[in-house]
C-alpha cells in the first residue's frame, strides 16, 4: 500500500499500475488519431482515377510520406496480336519489356495546403519521357500538370475519379 494523494485513503500497488497502463493507452490513442488527422487533407487524392479519354485507371496511394500512382487498368491491355502492351518507348532498354499495366507512373508528390500536390514526377509511357508534375483537386476532377523546368512550360490533363 502506498499513501494516497487524497490524504488518509490507502492505494493498492496493482491499482496504480492498472491506472498507469490505461493512461498510457489513452495518450497513445490520442497521438495516433492526431497524427492521422494531420494527413487527411492530402489523402483526398487517394483512390482510382480515369485518365483523359478513359484510356487507363491510375490508383494513387501513399508511399511512405509521399503520394505515388500506378496503372491498374487499361482500356486496351493487349496489342492486336494478343501480346501485352509493353513500355517500348522507355529510354532504358532494360525496361522496354515491362508491361504498362501495373507500371508506376507517379511518384514523389507531397501535399502543400496552398498549391496541392507538388514536387512529383510523372512518366508518360506513350513517349518514354519523365516530367516534373503537380496536381490539384477540384471536386472529382484531378488536374495533372506535367512540365519541364517550370510549370509554365507544360501540359495539363484532367482525370476523373472512378466511382
Amino acid at each position: 500500500m502506498y499513501p494516497s494523494i487524497y490524504g488518509k485513503l490507502p492505494v493498492k500497488k496493482g491499482a496504480v499500475v492498472k491506472r498507469l497502463f490505461i493512461l498510457i493507452g489513452c495518450i497513445a490513442l490520442l497521438m495516433a488519431m492526431g497524427a492521422r488527422a494531420q494527413d487527411t487533407p492530402g489523402d483526398a487524392v487517394l483512390g482510382r482515377w480515369f485518365t483523359e479519354g478513359d484510356k487507363a485507371v491510375v490508383e494513387i496511394f501513399r508511399c511512405e510520406d509521399r503520394y505515388c500512382g500506378k496503372i491498374v487498368w487499361l482500356k486496351e491491355p493487349t496489342n492486336p496480336d494478343g501480346s501485352d502492351v509493353l513500355d517500348t518507348e522507355n529510354p532504358d532498354p532494360s525496361k522496354r519489356n515491362r508491361t504498362v499495366l501495373g507500371l508506376n507512373l507517379l511518384w514523389g508528390f507531397r501535399y502543400d495546403e496552398t498549391q496541392g500536390w507538388v514536387d512529383g514526377s510523372i512518366y508518360d509511357p506513350d513517349n518514354g519521357k519523365t516530367y516534373s508534375c503537380k496536381m490539384s483537386l477540384e471536386g472529382d476532377m484531378l488536374k495533372v500538370r506535367g512540365y519541364v523546368g517550370i510549370s509554365l512550360f507544360g501540359r495539363t490533363t484532367v482525370w476523373k475519379r472512378k466511382q
